[in-house]
C-alpha cells in the first residue's frame, strides 16, 4: 500500500494507473512507487475535474518529486484560481522551489502566470530576482521572466541603474547587456507586432517627443521604425565604448555597439577610428582585441576604395592565423569572399 491508498482523506478516489501499453510494454518508464501512486491519484482527480485543497497538496507532493512536470503545474494554476487562493503565498512557496531548481523553466512560466493575476508588483519580487541572479547571473529563464515583468509593470525607469550595477560587477555579463538593449530600445514597442505601441490610442514616448518637436532618430525593428532620442543613442555608444576600454577582449560591448549603429542606420565605419585604437592591421603585435579586428573587417569592407577592402582581407587573415585560429575556417571563408570581391573590383 502507499501514502494515498492508506489515507482516509483519499478513500473516495479510485486511482488511475498509467497505461504504458498493455501487460508487456515495449519501453515502460521505471517510476518510483511513491511517484506512480501520486500520479495515479492526480489522473483520477483530473478526470473528475476536482478543484480542492487536497489536490493542491497533491500537486506539491508531485512537484517535489518531479518539478519539470508541466501538466501538474498547469492543473495547479487552474486549482489556485478556482479556489481564489492567496497568490502572494503561492509566490512565497515558489521562491523556495526556484532556489532549489535553478534551471527549471516550468517554475518561471507558472510564476509569470501567477504574477499576471496580481494587480501591483509585490515589494519582495525584485529582491528575490536579485537572489536568483546571485546564484546564476546568466540564468536565461530568470532573465526572460524579468523582461516580461519590466514590460508588464512598466519598470523601465528603475531598470537601467540596476543593469549598470550588474555590469559594474561583471562587464562580461552578456545577459545584462541583452537586458540593457531591451530596456533602452524596446520601451515603446508592442511585443505582439514589434512596432510602436499605441494601445488605447495613447501616444508613445517617441510620438510625444515628435509632437514636442524634439529630435529623434529612427531605430529599425524588422520592417517597422521607432524613434529614439539622439542623446540616448550617443549615451549608449559612449557606454559601450567605455566598457570596451575596460575590457577590449570582451565581445558583449562590441556586439552592443554594432547593434546601436546598425539599428540607427549608421555603418560601422562611423567608429572605425575608435576600433583602430585596439587593432591596427599594419601593427600585428600591437593588436589588443580580436573583436576590434572583426569590427574593422566589416568597417573596411564597406568602404568604396580598394585599399579599404584590402585592409578587410588583412584583418580576416590575422584573425584566422593568429587571433582566433579555432574559427579559422570561418575567417578564411569570409576572407575568400572578400578576395573575390577585391579581384573583381580590380
Amino acid at each position: 500500500m502507499g501514502i494515498y491508498a492508506d489515507s482516509e482523506e483519499w478513500a473516495d478516489i479510485v486511482p488511475i494507473a498509467q497505461d504504458d501499453g498493455g501487460l508487456n510494454p515495449l519501453a515502460a518508464i521505471s517510476y518510483t512507487e511513491d511517484y506512480s501512486e501520486a500520479m495515479s491519484y492526480l489522473r483520477a482527480v483530473m478526470a473528475r475535474n476536482e478543484k480542492s485543497q487536497r489536490v493542491l497538496e497533491l500537486t506539491v507532493d508531485i512537484i517535489r518529486m518531479n518539478p519539470a512536470h508541466y501538466t501538474v503545474w498547469l492543473y495547479r494554476a487552474d486549482v489556485l484560481l478556482s479556489l481564489q487562493c492567496d497568490l502572494l503565498q503561492e509566490l512565497e512557496w515558489l521562491n523556495k522551489i526556484s532556489l532549489k531548481h535553478l534551471k527549471n523553466y516550468q517554475i518561471w512560466h507558472h510564476r509569470q502566470f501567477i504574477m499576471s493575476r496580481i494587480a501591483t508588483l509585490p515589494p519582495t519580487e525584485i529582491a528575490f530576482l536579485a537572489r536568483m541572479f546571485n546564484q546564476d547571473a546568466k540564468n536565461y529563464h530568470v532573465w526572460a521572466y524579468r523582461h516580461w515583468l519590466v514590460r508588464h509593470f512598466s519598470l523601465w525607469d528603475s531598470e537601467l541603474p540596476y543593469i549598470e550595477s550588474l555590469l559594474l560587477e561583471d562587464v562580461r555579463n552578456n545577459s545584462a547587456w541583452n537586458h540593457r538593449w531591451f530596456v533602452v530600445f524596446c520601451r515603446d514597442t508592442d511585443p505582439a507586432v514589434h512596432s510602436v505601441k499605441d494601445l488605447n490610442n495613447e501616444p508613445t514616448a517617441a510620438a510625444a517627443m515628435a509632437v514636442a518637436g524634439e529630435d529623434t532618430e529612427a531605430v529599425g525593428r524588422g520592417n517597422k521604425k521607432i524613434k529614439v532620442n539622439p542623446a540616448i543613442i550617443e549615451r549608449e555608444i559612449e557606454y559601450a565604448k567605455q566598457a570596451i576600454r575596460a575590457a577590449p577582449q570582451n565581445q558583449s560591448p562590441w556586439n552592443y555597439l554594432r547593434g546601436v549603429l546598425r539599428n540607427q542606420g549608421r555603418g560601422l565605419e562611423a567608429l572605425k577610428d575608435f576600433a583602430e585604437g585596439f587593432a591596427d592591421v599594419s601593427r600585428e603585435d600591437e593588436v589588443r582585441s580580436s573583436h576590434a579586428l572583426d569590427f574593422l573587417a566589416d568597417a573596411y569592407a564597406a568602404e568604396e576604395e580598394e585599399q579599404g577592402r584590402e585592409r578587410a582581407v588583412a584583418a580576416l587573415e590575422m584573425l584566422a592565423r593568429r587571433f582566433d585560429p579555432i574559427r579559422r575556417n570561418y575567417w578564411n571563408y569570409r576572407r575568400e569572399l572578400m578576395v573575390g570581391r577585391v579581384s573583381m573590383k580590380g
